[in-house]
């Protein structure tokens, strides 16, 4: 087993234990549960930020690394789950990531001048 299936197993397993089973089985629990998880992750977004000194006017503030990779992680943990709603396994987030990542390529070398959604359609 690789490591991101051993992450999407141990989530499953957390996902679990506080009673969400995942991929729910109506498109109305799975969309309350995209719901869910993208606010929970705008939190840790948050959270993340003030690990940073954002605040430019104020002198106090300290760069708290430690936290910023924690929040990283609780960040993870959440789009582990969203990937579990929608019924994405460790491969296919592998295969897709593999294939945006070939777009995103692609979009730098012709110089990205203008959006095109077409071109992510085959993921």
């Amino acid at each position: 087993m690789d490591k991101l299936e051993e992450i999407f197993r141990m989530q499953d397993a957390l996902n679990k234990r506080i009673g969400v089973n995942l991929p729910p089985p109506s498109d109305e629990e799975k969309a309350k549960w995209i719901l869910n998880y993208t606010r929970a992750m705008q939190q840790e977004t948050a959270e993340l930020i003030d690990s940073v000194p954002w605040k430019w006017w104020a002198k106090y503030q300290k760069f708290d690394e430690q936290n910023a990779k924690v929040e990283v992680v609780d960040l993870f943990h959440f789009l582990v789950s969203l990937a579990q709603t929608l019924g994405m396994t460790p491969d296919d987030v592998y295969q897709a990531y593999v294939k945006k990542n070939a777009v995103n390529h692609q979009r730098q070398e012709s110089g990205y001048v203008k959006k095109d959604e077409a071109d992510s359609k085959h993921i």
